[in-house]
């Protein structure tokens, strides 16, 4: 972990997450998301930088629309249920630590933290050669393994569109298991693809080989799926999609409207001309 520090008789390592606080690191596994959060936040504080010098100026938009915050974490790195970034408002996050439920206030209930068993990277990778589906989902399950400890067996679908140089990975768990942690992977693996990894070693990236060729990854979006669905409801829809369904009620409203007057007019002009039929 690149902001890491490591000192001492025997050595630790920790990393900075507050004003005077440093939390203690396991050196043999991936940190939890919940403490790279908190460390991010930190040094976000503080004006320190969180890119690498040959990050990009801007990071790509992803599915978690709410982006980082600071997160609570339990003693083992998990997320606490209820989030609220040391404001009054509040939600409940899933075990990748992203919102599931409306906004509200401290007294919102989250029962229980509800764990992610299926993630679905939905990656596009730079022009080079082409590529088999079956030797490219073989490759991406090696890379998964030898770089974020991921069982290779959780690969269960590998997609490639090759015009668009698209591949969708589909990694699940069996539903209940907590032996493995999804979203460390898809953290990680977000930062790799955006030329910001949090790995000591910066010349790396996740880069699958196929038949001796290297494919770089240049987008990535990431879909979480739990094992309870989402609790969000319409009344706190973001405001363009809130725009867009006004715009489409509106415009249903002046159809309607269109075929009433015309019905109308139709009405009036056969009784105008049975009017005159009577008259001749």
């Amino acid at each position: 972990m690149k902001w890491a520090t490591c000192d001492g008789t025997p050595c630790s390592c920790t990393v900075p997450v507050d004003n005077g606080v440093k939390q203690l690191l396991d050196c043999t596994t991936l940190v939890p998301k919940c403490f790279l959060m908190k460390a991010e936040m930190y040094r976000a504080r503080k004006n320190m930088s969180t890119r690498s010098i040959a990050g990009k100026p801007h990071e790509t938009a992803i599915v978690d629309n709410d982006g980082i915050y600071d997160p609570e974490c339990e003693s083992d790195g998990k997320f606490k249920a209820k989030q609220c970034n040391n404001t009054d408002v509040c939600w409940c996050v899933n075990s990748a630590g992203v919102r599931r439920s409306d906004k509200g206030d401290k007294t919102l209930q989250c029962e229980k933290l509800v764990e992610t068993y299926w993630v679905r990277l939905q990656l596009t990778h730079k022009q080079g050669p082409a590529v088999t589906k079956d030797k490219l989902k073989a490759a991406i399950s090696t890379e998964l393994n030898k770089r974020y400890q991921m069982n290779p067996s959780l690969v269960k679908d590998v997609q490639y569109d090759p015009d668009a140089r698209m591949i969708v990975v589909d990694v699940n768990k069996t539903i209940g298991d907590r032996t493995q942690d999804l979203s460390r992977m898809a953290y990680y693996m977000e930062k790799d693809v955006k030329i910001l990894p949090l790995f000591t070693d910066q010349s790396r990236r996740f880069t699958p080989s196929v038949d001796g060729q290297t494919l770089e990854m240049e987008n990535i979006v990431v879909y979480y799926v739990d094992e309870e669905a989402p609790t969000m409801t319409m009344k706190h829809l973001t405001g363009g999609i809130i725009a867009v369904i006004v715009v489409v009620v509106l415009a249903v409203i002046a159809g309607l409207l269109a075929v009433f007057f015309v019905q109308k007019r139709q009405r009036k002009y056969k009784k105008t001309q049975q009017r005159e039929m009577e008259q001749m």
